[in-house]
């Protein structure tokens, strides 16, 4: 599964208050309306807090 770029990512997280829980960055993505491979890319990630938009994207970048 190749994984969701970015700016696709983010574009779903606009508005979400960082730190944020891996829970609150994908139900804020499942609100926002995110496909298939940005919800699934995001479940994928590591539990825990994440303290900016890079964290997120970088936490994406390493799910393979």
């Amino acid at each position: 599964m190749a994984a969701p770029n970015p700016i696709q990512v983010q574009k779903y997280l606009s508005g979400i208050d960082y730190p944020a829980s891996k829970d609150d960055i994908v139900a804020t993505a499942e609100r926002e309306g995110a496909d298939g491979d940005v919800l699934d890319a995001l479940r994928a990630i590591p539990d825990g807090e994440y303290d900016a938009p890079t964290a997120v994207s970088s936490a994406v970048a390493d799910v393979d």
